[in-house]
């Protein structure tokens, strides 16, 4: 029995929806022990399925093959998760990193906020002139 990579990967949950993890695949951030694929491309007991998010390549080795889509609890049965704790830390990075950031339409800074600001931007400033 084999299974259409884009297929285990949506049956497993790694990705939201099927068409979400074809796009994946097509775009070339779903490796297949370490080559790029297309969405056709079958999946076997043992392969290794590498997906880039963002900064990171999380890495994962099939275990069994499934038909249908399964819930949370029994992806472990079917993936084991064999990522390196580099790229884990990598990945946590880059969410802190990107948490940093204002979010699209919350306005603009309050006046606190702005007072804040200028005291960051002016703090090379207080040992010059003496504040």
């Amino acid at each position: 029995m084999s299974v259409r990579i884009d297929k285990f990967i949506w049956f497993t949950r790694l990705c939201k929806t099927r068409s979400i993890a074809t796009e994946l695949v097509k775009k070339g951030k779903v490796k297949l022990n370490g080559e790029g694929i297309k969405p056709a491309r079958e999946v076997k007991v043992g392969d290794e399925i590498g997906i880039v998010k963002h900064t990171s390549v999380f890495t994962y080795k099939v275990k069994a093959l499934l038909k249908n889509r399964v819930g949370a609890k029994l992806v472990e049965d079917h993936l084991i998760d064999i990522t390196p704790v580099e790229e884990i830390e990598k990945y946590k990075l880059y969410q802190a990193s990107q948490s940093a950031y204002r979010g699209h339409g919350t306005g603009k800074p309050s006046k606190k906020e702005r007072r804040v600001l200028d005291s960051f931007l002016h703090w090379e400033n207080e040992d010059d002139e003496g504040w």
